[in-house]
């Protein structure tokens, strides 16, 4: 079951470089395939290349998408981050 969440990156420096490879980091924790949408790119999120591609800068909403046994938890720990938070 695909799981799916929109979220506005909160982070002052969005998606960027240090931000960018903790997220990744999080991201290889879960089973499930994760992937953001942005527009009609989509990239695998755990893959800091294609994170970076994106150039998500703080504002810019997203699709989290992930499917696996613990996807639930993987949007949810992943959208908490990107939005500001902390993993």
């Amino acid at each position: 079951m695909m799981i799916e969440k929109k979220v506005t990156i909160g982070l002052k420096t969005g998606l960027q470089a240090r931000p960018a490879a903790v997220f990744v980091q999080q991201a290889n924790r879960f089973v499930a395939d994760i992937s953001l949408v942005k527009g009609t790119t989509t990239v695998d999120a755990k893959s800091i290349m294609g994170l970076m591609s994106l150039a998500l800068h703080q504002g810019t909403t997203v699709t989290l998408a992930a499917t696996g046994t613990d996807a639930e938890e993987a949007v949810a720990t992943l959208s908490e981050y990107v939005e500001g938070g902390e993993v």
